[in-house]
C-alpha cells in the first residue's frame, strides 16, 4: 500500500469544535440544518449546502454546488480553515465510552483503488456517486475522509503508540460524546515504509466518497495534457485503521407495507422459512436470527443455514432478503425501492418501534451485526454485500483535516 503525506487545510485550533462535523451521509437536510444552526463555521455548510438555500431546493441543482464552493471559500478566507504549510501524516484517535480506535490520516492512490488493492464490499448508487464526484470537482478538495481498514501490523501499532504519547494538535469531545484527538506524525518516511508491507486494505465506510475521488482523479488526468502523475488529484483522503480495533453495529430494516397481506397472512408466510418465537427480545443475541417488530410486538425469527453456502449467502441479511423481503414482500432492488428504509444501530431499536407505531412503516427488522472478518472475507472473494449491511461506529468527523487537489 502506498500512503502519501499532504499539506492539509485544517481548522484554527480555537474553532475546531465548531468546524468539525458529522459525515454528510449520516444526516438528512433537516438534521444537518439543526446541527449547523447558529454556527457559520460548521463544515455542514459545505457538505450539505442545501441547508443555506430555500426549502425544497433540488439537492443536485447547480446552485447547491455553487453554494458549497462559496461556503468553502468563506471558511478559508476568514481563517477558520488554515493551511498546514508542509505535507504531513496524522494519527487520529476516537474514543466512545470504553471503545477506542486509532488510525492514520493519509492520502491513498487512485490507482490502488483501480487495481483492487483497496477492496470494496458495497456497490455505489449512481446518483450518490455523481453527487459526490461533482462536489469534489467543484471544491477541488476531499472534505471527508474514506474509512479504510487493514489487517493489524504490530510495527505500525508501535509507531502510533509513540505518536500518541506526544502533545496533540486537536483534542475535542463532540456533542454526541465521541472524543476526537489528532497528532502529527514525526517520522513520516518510516510510517510510509511500514505501510508498504501491507498488501491491501478494505473500505469500511465511504464507498461513494472513494468512488467519487477516483472518478475525479481520472477526469482530471484526461483533462490535463501536461499530466505527470505527481498531481494531488491522483490521491484521496483516508483514515486507515487496524481492523481488530473496529466495531460494527447492526443496520436495521423497516418496510412501509406488508405487500397487501394482512398481519395474519404475513406471519403465516414468515413461518414457512423461520422458526418464530413470540414474544422475543428487541435485539437478536446471535447470528441466524432476526427480531421482527409487528403490530406492537417483537417476534424472534431463527433458522439453520444449509451446508456449502458462500460467505455472502451466509449473511443474516442475505437470508432475510431471499426468503422474506424478496418473495413475500416483493422488494427486488434494495438500493432503490422506496418501500424499504434502513436505520443504523446507533439509533437503537426504540427508533424501529417508533417508526412502526407512528404508521411510517408496517414492520421492522432488528439485525445482528456482521463481523469485520466477514466484511474482509466477502471483499476478498470479490463479492458484494447487500446495501446497508454495516454500520461502523464511531463515525469519522469531517473537516478536521482536508485534502486539496
Amino acid at each position: 500500500m502506498r500512503i502519501h503525506p499532504f499539506d492539509a487545510l485544517r481548522p484554527r485550533p480555537d474553532l475546531v469544535d465548531r468546524v468539525a462535523a458529522v459525515p454528510y451521509d449520516v444526516v438528512d437536510t433537516r438534521e444537518a440544518a439543526a446541527l449547523a444552526r447558529n454556527n457559520p463555521y460548521s463544515l455542514l455548510h459545505v457538505s450539505r449546502p442545501e441547508i443555506d438555500l430555500p426549502e425544497g431546493t433540488d439537492p443536485h441543482a447547480d446552485v447547491v454546488y455553487a453554494k458549497a464552493r462559496e461556503n468553502f471559500d468563506r471558511l478559508v478566507g476568514n481563517g477558520a480553515l488554515m493551511r498546514e504549510g508542509t505535507p504531513c501524516l496524522y494519527v487520529y484517535r476516537q474514543i466512545l465510552g470504553d471503545h477506542a480506535q486509532r488510525g492514520i490520516v493519509a492520502c491513498c492512490h487512485i490507482e490502488d483503488y483501480e487495481r483492487n488493492l483497496i477492496r470494496r464490499h458495497e456497490k455505489t448508487r449512481a446518483d450518490k456517486e455523481d453527487d459526490r464526484t461533482r462536489h469534489v470537482q467543484v471544491l477541488g478538495a476531499n472534505t471527508g475522509p474514506v474509512f479504510l481498514m487493514y489487517r493489524d501490523q504490530a510495527p505500525i501499532d508501535r509507531i502510533i503508540a509513540n505518536v500518541e504519547s506526544g502533545i496533540p494538535l486537536y483534542d475535542l469531545t463532540a456533542p454526541d460524546g465521541i472524543r476526537h484527538t489528532v497528532w502529527r506524525v514525526r517520522d513520516i518516511p518510516e510510517l510510509v515504509r511500514k505501510f508498504e508491507a501491507i498488501p491491501l486494505v478494505y473500505v469500511a465506510d465511504g464507498h461513494h466518497r472513494a468512488a467519487a475521488a477516483v472518478r475525479t482523479g481520472v477526469e482530471r488526468r484526461k483533462a490535463n495534457k501536461g499530466h505527470t502523475g505527481a498531481e494531488e488529484y491522483n490521491w484521496f483522503l483516508a483514515v486507515l485503521f487496524p481492523a481488530a480495533q473496529l466495531r460494527i453495529l447492526p443496520y436495521h430494516r423497516v418496510v412501509k407495507d406488508l405487500n397487501k397481506l394482512s398481519s395474519k397472512a404475513f406471519l403465516e408466510a414468515v413461518r414457512k422459512w423461520f422458526q418464530v418465537t413470540t414474544p422475543a427480545p428487541a435485539s437478536p443475541s446471535s447470528p441466524c436470527s432476526v427480531s421482527m417488530y409487528l403490530d406492537g410486538r417483537w417476534h424472534g425469527l431463527a433458522w439453520k443455514l444449509p451446508e456449502g453456502l458462500d460467505p455472502l449467502a451466509s449473511l443474516d441479511v442475505s437470508y432475510l432478503n431471499r426468503n422474506l423481503l424478496e418473495p413475500v414482500m416483493g422488494i427486488r432492488d434494495f438500493r432503490t425501492d422506496p418501500r424499504i428504509d434502513f436505520v443504523g444501530g446507533v439509533r437503537g431499536t426504540k427508533a424501529l418501534e417508533e417508526r412502526v407505531n407512528r404508521g411510517e412503516a408496517a414492520v421492522a427488522f432488528s439485525m445482528y451485526p456482521v463481523t469485520v472478518e466477514q466484511v474482509m472475507g466477502i471483499s476478498d472473494a470479490g463479492l458484494t454485500m447487500p446495501p446497508k449491511s454495516t454500520w461502523f461506529e464511531p463515525k469519522l468527523r469531517s473537516g478536521l483535516l482536508i485534502h486539496t487537489l
